[in-house]
């Protein structure tokens, strides 16, 4: 009886011991294929870049643009992934929500970023909850007029504008975009007044403007050059402080006689906030390496935008500045969402 409970105290003892064994086994191979998955070189998946904006337009370009050349680079599936409304702010809190392994970026125009809280109830902050991958393009704004305005420079709009007070429209893609507040900011530094007629898109903007139904509006190169060469509109200025290479001689509103106007619009990829260090550089190294391929650069200056190779650290302090610059702005010209 003595020797059967030892027996089983011995056989229970070794069994023990080999769960023991077991699970120790068990744990050391789940440890070894979580550090091999973790030690995966990044991407070792497709990426998907998310964008606010529908296919056809200028941040679908420049986005397509860098995907192609990154899914040559990485050997990985870069797909660009289109989520717009709320202006542009449901990519981005997609993103912001995104697990911060870099394999879910966005790629944002600036009033997605340093406009939309200042106007929209969102649930997140862009500068506190995205982290800062890339700068890629600022582009300008032409000051177009319909041929019918008397006036064929900036210096005589102003005069005008002056002298008719309110009686000049000018159009937009809507409240608080971009070319909205270019106006707006073209207003408070001349004191003219003039009145908003928001659309609901830039291409009906631009369609009223060469039609006539509005007398002028800031629009974009792409969307301006091609109706100005041929005449339906007017170019008379651009918006930002240097003058375009699209278009050399065409004079800025700096120029012009509204010291201190620049205006621009930018492009630029982030991610969650949360995103590892060593993945931010090498989404960085990697995306400034393709902007600043000649070829590149060549398309890019053909849609009147230049690459600004921004350290990430200026790249963080540049949005903290553009935000504060179009609060400002906002607040004192009392611009509200639609």
């Amino acid at each position: 009886m003595q020797t059967s409970s030892l027996n089983a105290a011995k056989l229970d003892s070794a069994l023990r011991f080999i769960n023991a064994i077991v699970s120790a086994l068990t744990m050391c191979a789940l440890l070894t294929h979580g550090s091999a998955a973790l030690g995966q070189a990044y991407p070792f998946k497709p990426v998907r870049i998310l964008s606010g904006q529908p296919p056809g337009g200028a941040t679908d370009f420049f986005a397509r643009m860098v995907a192609q050349k990154l899914n040559e680079t990485w050997k990985q599936p870069v797909i660009i992934e289109h989520r717009p409304g709320a202006s542009g702010s449901i990519a981005v809190e997609l993103t912001v929500k995104s697990p911060p392994d870099g394999h879910t970026l966005v790629f944002v125009t600036a009033g997605q970023i340093v406009i939309n809280p200042h106007l929209l109830k969102l649930n997140f902050d862009p500068i506190v909850d995205l982290a800062p991958v890339a700068f890629l393009v600022h582009t300008c704004l032409l000051l177009v007029t319909h041929p019918s305005v008397p006036a064929k420079s900036a210096k005589e709009l102003i005069a005008l504008a002056k002298a008719q007070p309110g009686k000049l429209n000018f159009g937009s893609g809507g409240n608080g975009v971009p070319s909205h507040l270019a106006a707006e900011l073209f207003m408070s530094l001349t004191g003219i007044r003039m009145t908003h007629i928001p659309y609901k898109g830039a291409g009906p903007a631009a369609l009223a403007l060469a039609t006539g139904d509005i007398d002028l509006a800031f629009g974009s190169v792409p969307a301006t050059m091609g109706p100005a060469k041929a005449g339906r509109v007017r170019a008379i200025a651009v918006s930002t402080e240097k003058r375009t290479q699209a278009w050399p001689d065409l004079p800025t509103l700096a120029e012009s006689g509204v010291p201190g106007y620049d205006m621009t619009s930018w492009y630029a990829f982030f991610g969650p906030s949360a995103l590892p260090k060593d993945i931010v550089n090498r989404l960085h190294t990697d995306i400034g390496r393709i902007a600043a391929q000649p070829e590149f650069q060549e398309r890019l200056l053909r849609e009147g935008a230049d690459h600004e190779a921004m350290t990430l650290e200026r790249f963080a302090q540049f949005i903290r500045t553009e935000s504060a610059r179009w609060g400002k702005i906002i607040r004192e010209r009392n611009v509200r969402a639609q």
